[in-house]
């Protein structure tokens, strides 16, 4: 969310920004926002000098009574004015919740060094590492037909199961992606600092709120109505929101999280040859990085949150490359957004394996995350950051691919062997 006096002073950059994220019929909303801002505060104003009439009216009704004389008069002035302060009050509700709902709704703005860009197309290739990239002296198979030969993944039983889009890992397979996630796990513990945390998978609507999935996105996870809880599209909102509503201490900073979770989207999409096996799937396993930073920091935590996230691609000696996002491509809670993606040699593209972003105080003033530089100090909201460090799903898809033989088999790699316990599929 962002800071209404922030857009007060000045709105003609947070209609820029609006333009520049490619959502110029939105500018109208900050014109709107800002009379409900007058009105409130204009509100705010003529009721805090009503409450002062009225407590100075009431010390001379309380001396006239001392003295035994008659303050009748006053005193249906009093009421009146009561009754005025009352109804101003509903006036400032109805304004404030109007107020809100545009605020909710708006993206954040994006950093300085974002490129301004229409959408994907204009995206910036900040980084690319490909000197592990295979060049084949055989047509390679897709992650489908691997899987399929060799027993690992069975998208037919699991669309049986559960519908389409939802993966079913079987034998060796289900090994490998344990062994993906446990060694991600161990890299961001043992090797970047992280605390780990194992979250809940269903949340309530404030910790969507909170990190910006409602209401904007609402309509793409999943609602279990009886118990009004949700499914976790990522663990970025369980994880974050353990600081809910807190005040963090300053030389705390910056607090490390990494989370695995299973994820679930309901706009995964329709399925066809763009969006085959693990290319788009409604669940999937992630291990989330979360942290909190000084809004001084943040910026180089994110630079180094994505660095622990490209670890475990150059642990495993996948090819991949980092973009930086333009406006028009970014999630509209983050102020800079990096995407990793590896390289599919059966697809011959990359796909997107993580995004690393940071959110500035934007998710924190929503979720209510505070924090004091020392016992002295005012408190202030926290900048939050999030990255996948991995997800597996299109990890998975890189690594079948690129370490597939020519017989049809995987060679595992080596820094998964002590947790597969075998080498070859």
């Amino acid at each position: 969310m962002l800071d209404i006096k922030y857009i007060r002073e000045n709105p003609d950059h947070v209609k820029a920004a609006l333009v520049n994220r490619q959502m110029s019929g939105e500018t109208a909303k900050i014109d709107t926002l800002l009379q409900l801002d007058t009105e409130r505060r204009r509100i705010i104003s003529e009721v805090e000098t009503l409450k002062a009439t009225r407590n100075k009216v009431s010390d001379d009704i309380a001396a006239i009574k001392k003295q035994k004389g008659n303050a009748d008069a006053m005193i249906a002035e009093m009421k009146t004015v009561s009754d005025t302060i009352a109804s101003l009050d509903r006036g400032l509700a109805a304004t404030q919740s109007q107020q809100e709902e545009i605020l909710l709704q708006l993206p954040n703005v994006p950093h300085s060094s974002v490129p301004i860009g229409k959408d994907a197309s204009e995206n910036t290739v900040h980084k690319e590492v490909l000197t592990s990239k295979r060049e084949f002296d055989f047509a390679p198979k897709d992650h489908l037909e691997l899987g399929k030969s060799l027993g690992l993944l069975d998208f037919e039983r699991g669309a049986k199961i559960s519908g389409a889009g939802f993966p079913l890992y079987m034998g060796k397979g289900a090994t490998l992606e344990r062994a993906l996630i446990n060694f991600m796990l161990d890299l961001h513990l043992e090797k970047h600092g992280y605390t780990e945390i194992f979250p809940p998978f269903f949340v309530n609507q404030a910790s969507l709120r909170g990190t910006g999935q409602f209401p904007k996105f609402i309509d793409q996870v999943y609602h279990i109505p009886a118990y009004d809880l949700y499914a976790i599209p990522t663990a970025e909102v369980p994880v974050t929101n353990i600081h809910a509503g807190e005040v963090l201490k300053g030389k705390d900073l910056p607090i490390k999280y990494a989370a695995y979770s299973a994820c679930f989207r309901s706009e995964a999409g329709s399925y066809g040859a763009g969006t085959k096996g693990f290319l788009r799937v409604h669940q999937f396993n992630k291990v989330e990085m979360v942290k909190f930073a000084l809004p001084e920091t943040s910026y180089d935590e994110l630079e180094t949150l994505v660095s622990d996230a490209t670890d475990i691609l150059d642990a495993l000696q996948l090819p991949y490359r980092i973009l930086l996002l333009c406006t028009g491509d970014m999630s509209a809670n983050a102020a800079k957004c990096y995407d990793i993606e590896v390289w599919s040699p059966a697809e011959q593209k990359f796909l997107e394996a993580s995004s690393c972003s940071n959110f500035e105080d934007f998710q924190a003033r929503r979720a209510g995350i505070r924090f004091k530089r020392d016992e002295k100090s005012k408190t202030e909201f926290i900048h939050t950051l999030n990255g996948s460090g991995l997800a597996t799903s299109r990890l998975m898809v890189a690594l079948l691919e690129t370490y597939q033989t020519k017989d049809g088999h995987i060679t595992v790699p080596e820094v998964l062997r002590p947790y597969t316990k075998f080498a070859v599929i």
